[in-house]
This record gives structure tokens, sequence and C-alpha cells, in this order.
């Protein structure tokens, strides 16, 4: 059954394809890597932003399985990058009420970002007012495949009655379990593309595109893409 037509005008879960780091650097005759740590302010910005705005759940796509085909030295910037922000904004995700949480293949990232990762996950379990989930060697046909061998495994067992699978049966098998799916999608740098990113979890949610890169993305173009998604009418399939 469709869902009724709704006018709601704070997501209550945003996703942003954080894009243009590279082009950032580019444009500014800096090395990649510069453009990623310049995207760090963005991050925070953001971060702060939806706290202000009372969104619930902010996802962002921090690194792609396809990613780990990049030069070793940008990859292994990047984790280090990853590792330093992690560790050092521990503190102001307890004063700020921020839940970290990860989607993806976390078993595939180097073991001093993964325990980096996992201390601060079990520290900030507690907190309720924000869940920032970053999307880590994630990439969405890869969390689809892994569900259906899950289910596969199951049904094998004996555990699982394959008539009774549903939408729901496959959503406790992804990443995202327990998550509710966006409402909205932000992509930034203009690219019109959505780059394996939650394929199944935002069958309906808006998406915003933007020209900005995001090491430039701030406070007031999050709130531009809120403001967006409030004069939208949201009407799942029904009319």
């Amino acid at each position: 059954m469709a869902k009724e037509s709704s006018r709601t005008p704070i997501p209550q879960h945003v996703a942003i394809i954080m894009d243009g780091n590279g082009r950032w650097a580019q444009k500014h005759h800096l090395p990649r890597l510069s453009g990623h740590e310049a995207g760090r302010k963005s991050v925070k910005q953001v971060v702060q932003a939806a706290i202000d705005h009372g969104v619930r759940y902010l996802t962002l796509y921090a690194f792609s399985v396809e990613n780990w085909q990049r030069p070793r030295e940008e990859v292994q910037g990047l984790m280090g990058l990853l590792r330093g922000v992690i560790r050092e904004e521990l503190r102001e995700m307890g004063k700020e009420g921020i839940r970290l949480r990860t989607i993806g293949r976390k078993q595939d990232l180097p073991d001093a970002v993964r325990e980096e990762l996992e201390t601060a996950i079990e520290t900030t379990k507690g907190n309720t007012r924000l869940d920032l989930i970053l999307a880590l060697s994630y990439g969405s046909r890869v969390e689809i495949t892994e569900a259906v061998q899950a289910m596969a495994r199951e049904v094998k067992a004996g555990k699982l009655d394959p008539e009774q699978i549903r939408e729901g049966t496959v959503e406790e098998h992804l990443y995202t379990r327990g998550i509710p799916d966006p409402d909205l999608l932000i992509r930034t740098s203009g690219e019109m593309r959505i780059s394996n990113f939650m394929l199944w979890q935002i069958s309906y949610a808006e998406i915003y595109v933007t020209p900005v890169l995001w090491p430039d993305f701030g406070k007031k173009d999050f709130s531009l893409a809120l403001d967006d998604y409030a004069g939208r009418e949201r009407r799942f399939g029904g009319v």
C-alpha cells in the first residue's frame, strides 16, 4: 500500500554523497589529499547544521568499495585523515550528543582505523541527538549481494522459508537495518548520478544536486537543501 502524500519540513534522515574534493584541489592547484583535508571542515559544518535543524540521522558517503582502486598514496592519506578526525572529534561528539555508526565492509579497513572506529562507536552508543553514519568501504551492490547470500544461507539451514521473504526481510539483512531510509539525498559537485550509494534505501528519497564542490559546502548550502526539500510534496507513488 502506498504511503499517503505528505509535506514534511525537516527530513528525519539526510544522506550526502560528498563529491568534488579532487576538483577543488585541482582548482586551487593543490594535491588531491589537500582537497580531502579541506572537506573536513565541511563535514564539521554540516554535522552542526544537521543538529541545529533537528535532523535525526545523517549518513555521509566517505569511502566507497571502488575507492580502493585509487592511488595507494591517496588511499593511505585518506585512511590517516579518517583516523585522525575520529580521534580528535570524539570528545566533541560526546558533548553534542552524536552517536557514531558505520555501514559498509568495516573489515576492509586498516586495523588502526578500524580500532579507532570501534572505540568511538562504543563510546558514543548512548548518545541520542544525532546518529552520524559513515559509509566506509561501502557499495550498495555489495551490500545487497551480501544480504542475498545471508538469506540463502538461512534458507539452506532451514531457518528461513523463501516464500516468506518480504521487503522487511531484505531490510533486516542490509547494513542499515534499524535505520530509517533517507528522506533526502544531497549530492555535491553537480554530478547527476547515484554512484552505487544506498540503492535500496533511497527508493523514495528526494534528490537534491548542487554544483557546489564539497569543500565549499557549508551550513548555508545545507539549509538551502532543506528549504528545497520542504517545498516538495512526497507522494510515494500515489496521486
